[in-house]
């Protein structure tokens, strides 16, 4: 938290995103730093979700904003098992209030078959690949350029 308060950032612009791992240390702890940080206005993301063995009872022992479907789930979408787990997935999250983020989209029709199950937010390389801060900064100026000169 003090590095938080040291950069600038305000609160509400960062995402922390949380994997399973974090759970077998100090849960307790962790619990109350993450319940924390999200009073502040931070959000708290559960990454890889569907992947670890007891995802489902940290969906409500921890203060999450948003479950992010691991990319195994999004590279099997064309199968019937899998749309029926994440459309369980889907309505899960929705129940508790949380948004969802499908990872590792790569295609079109992957696009597709998560909006048509009620995902609105996706990540991977279809949308971009990794982009360094110092490109997206100059990428994020030369819009702003764009749009002062239109």
């Amino acid at each position: 938290m003090y590095a938080l308060a040291d950069s600038g950032l305000a609160e509400t612009r960062l995402e922390l995103e949380i994997t399973e791992s974090v759970f077998l240390a100090d849960s307790q702890e962790n619990l109350k730093t993450l319940e924390r940080l999200k009073r502040l206005g931070v959000s708290i993301a559960l990454d890889d979700f569907g992947v670890g063995y007891s995802s489902l009872s940290y969906l409500t022992a921890f203060p999450f904003n948003k479950v992010k479907i691991d990319k195994s789930f999004i590279d099997r979408i064309g199968r019937s098992e899998t749309v029926a787990v994440l459309g369980s997935i889907v309505q899960l999250a929705k129940t508790l209030n949380l948004s969802i983020v499908a990872e590792g989209v790569e295609t079109y029709e992957q696009v597709e078959k998560i909006r048509s199950l009620g995902i609105a937010l996706g990540q991977g390389y279809f949308f971009s690949k990794p982009v360094p801060l110092g490109e997206l900064l100059l990428q994020g100026l030369a819009e702003s350029e764009r749009q002062a000169v239109a």
